[in-house]
């Protein structure tokens, strides 16, 4: 499997191509037929899955995309923009570039949790069936089961209260465009919160403060030392 930098830098180059492809063809597009499992396919402009219903992919490149309470669609993807969900909503992968991804409770996602410069958020009950990674921005977990792995290169991570992320976390070394830093360069701040439970092997590849709960369990680790805290919240840098 690519690196997360490199997987997220070729599913950019891919976005870009959409792009093209997308504006190319907007004046031959036929209305598309009133379906709850239909394709929404955006250029310029925001994307809303209304309540309760079912859709195919969505897709834009210039703006947002929303979830009402009980919706469900299949790959919901932008370029520059956020992705936000309410409760009780369903997805396979969901992805964006330059672009916040916050889930409500309950969340079921059958795919991964993408985004470059943005943070990701989930909620209690939720479930990821692969992968949350970004590459600048935090990712933050409450009661949220993750059956892949966290990956990041700059962002900090917080394993929350009552999560579980079976295929351990990962924080690359910068390289590449995402390695430029200007003045002091952050030290990625890692949670591993009460009753947590991180399975696979916590691997650091730069330095990070790392902050374990008495009560969370963890695999193997690698590139740091965790500092045990015992109260509500972790110790202040």
């Amino acid at each position: 499997m690519l690196h997360a930098q490199q997987a997220l830098e070729a599913r950019m180059n891919r976005f870009l191509l959409c792009t093209l492809l997308l504006a190319s063809s907007a004046a031959l597009a036929a209305p598309q037929a009133t379906d709850s499992r239909r394709d929404i396919d955006k250029v310029n402009g925001s994307i809303t899955a209304e309540a309760g219903q079912a859709y195919g992919d969505l897709d834009t490149v210039n703006g947002g995309i929303q979830l009402d309470r009980g919706a469900s669609a299949k790959d919901v993807e932008t370029v520059n923009g956020g992705i936000r969900a309410d409760d009780d909503v369903a997805a396979h992968d969901v992805s964006t570039v330059n672009g916040a991804i916050r889930f409500g409770r309950q969340a079921r996602i059958t795919g991964n949790l993408e985004t470059v410069n943005g943070g990701i958020f989930t909620d209690r009950g939720s479930r990821i069936s692969g992968d949350v990674s970004t590459v600048n921005g935090a990712i933050g977990l409450v009661g949220t089961t993750v059956d892949g792995r966290i990956e990041t290169v700059n962002g900090d991570i917080t394993v929350g209260a009552d999560s579980r992320v079976a295929g351990g976390i990962k924080i690359e070394k910068p390289h590449g465009n995402f390695g430029l830093h200007f003045g002091k360069q952050k030290i990625p701040r890692v949670v591993v919160g009460p009753n947590a439970v991180v399975e696979g092997a916590m691997v650091f590849e730069r330095e990070v403060k790392l902050y374990v709960h008495a009560s969370a369990r963890i695999g193997s680790i690698s590139g740091a030392t965790a500092v045990r805290y015992d109260g509500a919240t972790p110790p202040q840098d």
